[in-house]
């Protein structure tokens, strides 16, 4: 077995990694960016967060992701900043690495990345994974008055579905006799593994529509396959949970994948308008691009967009017109005097569609975040293999002898070496 150090205290050598570009957190997980070795799983030490939902100003607009906000979670002025980047003035602020709590989240820059995922899929309970679903199906009431109007039905009879397997696997795992539990895992899992072909279908056929509700069925589809993967967690099947983790995360990540595509817009310069500049730059758009192709670089994407910067300048009526209704739907748009919308006299249409652009720019970067994180489900299943103990052992895992400071808000588990994993 390798050892293991469990703390509340990100490492001096950690940090110090993660400052100079070493290492980087990539979800759940801090990564040595050459070896791609694991030097450290990051977990959250509330399980369940409070039930929080941040909604765009017109909740119908059904463009702003609900960010579930929690210990980790936090949104700042500027939006979701970079996951990654070293923040200014930090040796000034910060007189001992590894010992403020302060700088520990903005290295990390958790605080920033939201998701509705936890980080670690120890705290990805079943109670955790209703509670989210409820989330989800809430924001997908508050878009049915625009989908009415857009003549688009969607049936929610199949969250009732989901919600029923999820206390089937509650139930299960409160049973003290082997043969109950497993059989009563067993039906709740055939319940996730319906959800989960029914979300794709549904997500597959949003993203052909490029609606407003593409990121609730993706959001939807990753919380069955974990639940799906927990159950085999709790009957300590790690080969098949591991399995199923594999062949989910190809899912989320074509979709995730499709629909930041379909964000980007026909022209995506329009992100680095004068009016977003303090919020949007040049470096947070290539996060989005590097994620989608990991060989790109600022040049790279400044070069892709440099002809559209100018397009987009001289005339935007091409671009007004190609916008998907992800973004902003003729339908949400009052006539005015001037008839219907767009039109180049009323000019309501472009005023909504560039006031949304940062709130849609978070939405995509939620979404990779949520991506990394169940991506990082996988390895610390194969890390649980490899360091040659149970899920329920590290589930308990915690500081023997540390106590919890005031505030602490994650927990690090660092391997007595980098580990490496099965791609």
């Amino acid at each position: 077995m390798i050892p293991i150090q469990v703390t509340f205290a990100l490492a001096s050598w950690v940090a110090k990694g993660l400052q100079d570009g070493t290492f980087e957190r990539v979800g759940g997980v801090i990564v040595d960016v050459a070896s791609k070795k694991i030097v450290t799983w990051l977990r959250d030490t509330n399980s369940v967060a409070p039930s929080v939902i941040s909604v765009a100003a017109n909740p119908v607009t059904g463009v702003l992701n609900l960010i579930a906000s929690g210990a980790n979670v936090a949104i700042s002025a500027k939006g979701f900043s970079d996951v990654n980047q070293r923040l200014d003035g930090i040796e000034n602020q910060i007189a001992s690495i590894g010992q403020s709590l302060q700088f520990t989240q903005g290295i990390l820059q958790v605080s920033t990345a939201a998701s509705i995922l936890n980080l670690g899929v120890s705290v990805m309970g079943f109670a955790v994974i209703s509670q989210r679903l409820n989330e989800i199906e809430n924001q997908l009431k508050q878009t049915e008055e625009l989908l009415n109007k857009m003549n688009r039905k969607i049936d929610m009879s199949f969250y009732a579905n989901f919600r029923a397997g999820i206390e089937l696997a509650i139930n299960a795992f409160t049973m003290t006799k082997n043969e109950n539990r497993r059989s009563s895992a067993l039906q709740a899992i055939n319940r996730f593994l319906e959800a989960e072909h029914i979300y794709k279908d549904y997500t597959v056929n949003e993203l052909s529509q490029k609606s407003q509700i593409i990121d609730k069925y993706i959001l939807t589809l990753s919380l069955a396959y974990i639940a799906e993967a927990r159950c085999y967690l709790e009957l300590e099947e790690h080969d098949t949970a591991i399995r199923r983790f594999q062949e989910g995360s190809k899912v989320i990540r074509l979709l995730i994948n499709q629909y930041v595509e379909i964000m980007l817009t026909s022209n995506p310069s329009a992100y680095l308008h004068p009016q977003f500049k303090g919020q949007i730059d040049l470096s947070r758009l290539t996060k989005i691009y590097k994620w989608i192709n990991a060989n790109l670089d600022e040049n790279a994407v400044f070069e892709l967009l440099r002809e559209n910067l100018f397009k987009l300048a001289q005339n935007n009526n091409e671009w007004l017109s190609s916008l998907p209704s992800s973004i902003v739907d003729r339908n949400e748009i009052r006539w005015g005097l001037f008839g219907g919308n767009p039109t180049p006299l009323t000019g309501r249409f472009e005023k909504e569609a560039f006031t949304r652009l940062p709130q849609v720019f978070a939405v995509m970067e939620s979404m990779i975040e949520t991506n990394n994180r169940f991506e990082s489900y996988q390895t610390e299943i194969q890390a649980i293999s490899k360091l040659g103990i149970s899920f329920h052992e590290w589930l308990q895992l915690k500081p023997s002898t540390e106590p919890k400071p005031e505030g602490a808000e994650l927990m690090f588990i660092i391997p007595s070496q980098p580990l490496e994993l099965p791609g």
